[in-house]
């Protein structure tokens, strides 16, 4: 197979994401050019116990840039968007995002001082980048205006969906629209790359929507101060909890850099405008301890986050005291699990009421990712020609194909990154490109690769 894709190909090759989860890039090929959808990060957790920014080595792109059409960020989480700023003076390409996403990646574009050229588009926009045709497809995931992508060319038509759920109440941003796949899958779908995250759970993910009882009843029951510990880019939790602080009269706060930051970037979109007005951190110290509700970072037990300077009593603006309640509003990752059981302790220790989504009887989270019946579900609207589960380890993209196959699509192709997926003609080209990571060096700003042992 010749690395340059025809006017008659059309060709998917990730770079990462695929067979792991997290540090997402992928590249489609046709006439000649390639366009790559996101370009994210993994945080590797090494034998200090800090965490390493990592990437996919972009070595074959960058290699080709002067084929690069273009960039599209489906959304602003950092698996997604986290390493643009790192890698895109090697593709210098235009990129191409949604409102929300384009505030925060600017934000991490002009920290590293790098001025590349953002098209922000609107949802539901088409637009031509080189040979593909690109429609924005609204669809529902744990942070603002994300989309799938309907990707057209003369040789074929792909559905790539990005992060996704279906959820009829996600707070944050329209409901997903059903209409929008069912009219793809009636004009023809040769290919679907989908999320496989959740694809191993069955039945249906919880909507946000289901969260504001159990949350307010949580809070509510708790004497002293609460604080809530969640990801920072679901700002459609953030939303819910002013919510909750409002209708249970406590006074909202924020702590962690991450949370600041999102929150003034949501805002800045447009969202965010109604209960939500924090007090600052070293204003809300000095309030009742039974009239505060706080937001903060660290909710998978990261070494610098906000909950850890709280379970250590080291923050510099609020001190808990016995009695207090920690809410984990959040899913603990898998790899986490040591590092959380660790935090829990240190806050247990100090009598402090630790409350843990994974271990409650009422829904204190919501996955962003879609179940086996949303998968199922999502077929039967698109009926793909041809199924290429991504977004997951080996087994999460099994159990994705399995379900593919069990609502009739008539081929699944499963890979790794590196494989080229032939999507004309339904068949895989393995160890097609090479593939590999780089490590971000904070203290010399260098990009490195990564040495398998």
């Amino acid at each position: 197979m010749s690395l340059n894709p025809g006017t008659k190909d059309l060709w998917f090759i990730p770079l990462g994401g695929c067979g792991e989860i997290g540090m997402n890039l992928n590249l489609y090929g046709h006439a000649g050019q390639w366009l790559m959808v996101d370009c994210g990060v993994t945080f590797e957790k090494m034998s200090n116990g800090l965490n390493r920014v990592e990437m996919p080595d972009p070595l074959f792109i960058s290699n080709r840039s002067e084929q690069l059409c273009g960039l599209i960020a489906t959304h602003a989480h950092e698996d997604h968007i986290g390493a643009i700023a790192h890698l895109w003076p090697q593709l210098r390409c235009p990129i191409y995002t949604t409102p929300f996403t384009a505030q925060v990646l600017l934000r991490k574009l002009r920290q590293k001082g790098i001025d590349a050229p953002v098209h922000i588009v609107s949802t539901t926009d088409r637009v031509s980048i080189g040979p593909f045709d690109i429609r924005w497809i609204p669809i529902t995931h744990s942070t603002p205006e994300t989309c799938a992508l309907l990707i057209e060319t003369e040789a074929g038509r792909v559905l790539h969906t990005a992060d996704w759920k279906l959820d009829a109440a996600p707070i944050v941003g329209p409901a997903i629209d059903h209409n929008d796949f069912l009219n793809a899958g009636k004009q023809g779908i040769d290919a679907i790359v989908c999320d496989s995250t959740n694809a191993p759970q069955s039945g249906h993910s919880v909507s946000e929507g289901e969260l504001f009882e159990g949350l307010l009843k949580t809070v509510q029951e708790a004497k002293g101060r609460v604080v809530v510990a969640c990801f920072a880019s679901n700002v459609a939790r953030l939303q819910t909890l002013a919510n909750v602080a409002h209708v249970s009269g406590r006074y909202l706060g924020m702590l962690g850099r991450s949370l600041v930051n999102m929150a003034s970037c949501a805002r800045a979109a447009g969202y965010l405008d109604q209960y939500f007005r924090p007090e600052s951190p070293r204003d809300i110290g000095y309030l009742p301890a039974a009239d505060v509700l706080l937001l903060a970072t660290g909710s998978q037990g990261e070494p610098r986050a906000a909950l850890q300077c709280l379970a250590l009593d080291t923050h510099p603006d609020i001190s808990l005291e016995p009695g207090d309640t920690v809410i984990f509003s959040a899913k603990t990752i898998p790899g986490n699990e040591t590092d959380v059981e660790r935090l829990v302790s240190q806050l247990e220790a100090r009598q402090i009421r630790v409350v843990q989504a994974d271990q409650s009887d009422r829904a204190l989270h919501a996955s962003g990712h879609p179940y086996a019946d949303e998968l199922q579900q999502m077929y039967q609207w698109v009926l793909p020609r041809t199924a290429i589960p991504v977004h997951g380890e080996s087994w999460h993209m099994k159990c994705n194909a399995r379900i593919a196959k069990a609502s009739d699509v008539p081929f699944t192709l499963e890979g790794l990154n590196g494989d080229c997926f032939d999507i004309v003609n339904s068949r895989v080209k393995r160890s097609a490109v090479p593939v590999g990571r780089l490590w971000f060096n904070e203290d010399k700003q260098t990009l490195n690769k990564v040495v398998a042992c």
